[in-house]
């Protein structure tokens, strides 16, 4: 088996959430407050109410209906999986109490490690970005190195130092990727880290953009034309209804579910429509 199929096939298994052979980690281990996004405040380390004595939550099909916009849109990108069966093979906190605190330790490190993967392996499915493969396939083998580190040797670890290793791998992938719309019509307040909160960006021509760490949050990007754009960006609440984000690079699956949009917004090929998109209109 080749190397680009042995990668492809750990991304497919291990970069998404499987909630079933997860011990609820990041129910337990994240704290959060009551909000638009939550029901009820829960503090770090404390079991949610919603979480079954199986791991699994009471009310995972409902998640928004019942106030917890914040999970549906919540992705650990297989992290919780890989510390519950393979940092403590198989030994959940409820049956090994001992282990509690430093599992939930763990967790978050562990999930920052599997984003970066993520990313990463977005990086080397973009054919545009094949002359930095190389480069970006040693990253990705660093950290996948790194996931599989002992508890003790993962709570050490100085992960905004890995961070900003990878992240000149990214910036380079994203630039390749925005200089193929060649778009002289984007507008110059559209730029990296823009502060867009409620923007009225309907119908635009956004192709290219470099929206990384921008704050689109409930931004009107109705029918805006986002082909080949850099989405690592807040778009809680931001209506992407029939926005064309066909070719864009970064965009997640926690985005898309924490965002607004209708049957006619176009999604990479690898993002699925959520629910509440079909059901709210």
């Amino acid at each position: 088996m080749s190397a680009e199929l042995t990668l492809h096939d750990n991304i497919h298994h291990g970069l998404s959430a499987d909630c079933q052979h997860c011990f609820g980690l990041c129910c337990v281990a994240l704290p959060y407050a009551k909000s638009a996004d939550f029901a009820f405040d829960k503090d770090e380390g404390t079991p949610c109410r919603n979480l079954q004595a199986n791991h699994q939550c009471c009310i995972h099909k409902d998640l928004r209906e019942k106030g917890f916009r914040g999970c549906s849109a919540y992705e650990c990108f297989g992290a919780g999986q890989k510390v519950s069966q393979v940092t403590y093979e198989g030994k959940d906190w409820r049956n090994h109490p001992e282990t509690a605190n430093e599992m939930f330790d763990v967790f978050p490190i562990m999930q920052q490690l599997h984003e970066m993967l993520w990313y990463l392996h977005e990086a080397l499915s973009t054919e545009t970005a094949k002359p930095l493969h190389r480069e970006l396939r040693a990253c990705y083998e660093k950290i996948d190195k790194l996931t599989r580190l002992s508890k003790e040797n993962l709570l050490t670890l100085q992960v905004h130092e890995h961070w900003a290793e990878i992240n000149e791998w990214l910036l380079k992938t994203s630039e390749l990727v925005r200089a193929q719309a060649r778009n002289p019509k984007r507008p110059k307040k559209i730029s990296r880290g823009s502060v867009l909160i409620g923007a009225k960006l309907k119908g635009l021509d956004l192709r290219g953009a470099n929206l990384s760490g921008a704050l689109l949050i409930a931004a009107d990007l109705r029918n805006a034309d986002l082909r080949m754009s850099d989405f690592i960006a807040d778009v809680r609440d931001a209506d992407l209804s029939g926005a064309d984000l066909t070719g864009s690079i970064f965009l997640t699956q926690a985005q898309v579910n924490a965002a607004n949009g209708d049957a006619n917004t176009k999604l990479p090929p690898s993002l699925q429509i959520p629910a509440h998109w079909v059901t709210n209109r």
